[in-house]
């Protein structure tokens, strides 16, 4: 696995929706936006699925995912690419639960997506656009 950088964590920081991106394993892509994503560590990713169908059974079917980080004020862009784990019991969830339960009494928070960070690529506009960073 890889692990953000400090800057990429402060672009993450700042991002109130998330749009992530999933394939089935025809490759048919899926993007939606989610607001309960949270940055566990240098390279886990934790979103909630509250309402997720084809998310969800993408992931099943093809478990890698995408997320797009920008910051308008520094004008940072990154996409952070990582293989996805479902969980529906054990601690983890049970903390992710309890965030949704905190932020939004009544969502279902169903399961949880566990993202291990593979890749990360430059996604500003210029020379650097998609290039692997790390």
């Amino acid at each position: 696995m890889v692990a953000l950088t400090q800057e990429m964590k402060d672009v993450f920081a700042k991002v109130q929706l998330f749009p992530v991106a999933t394939a089935s394993k025809e490759g048919v892509p899926n993007v939606v936006p989610i607001a309960f994503v949270r940055l566990v560590d240098d390279e886990t990713i934790w979103l909630a699925d509250n309402f997720m169908l084809k998310t969800l059974a993408n992931v099943q079917e093809n478990p890698r995912a995408a997320i797009y980080l920008w910051d308008p004020e520094s004008k940072k862009c990154y996409q952070v690419k990582g293989s996805v784990a479902v969980k529906k019991e054990g601690a983890d969830y049970e903390k992710m639960h309890a965030m949704v339960q905190e932020k939004k009494p009544g969502l279902p928070a169903k399961s949880l997506l566990v993202l291990k960070i593979t890749d990360v690529f430059e996604c500003a506009p210029g020379p650097g656009a998609g290039k692997k960073i790390i």
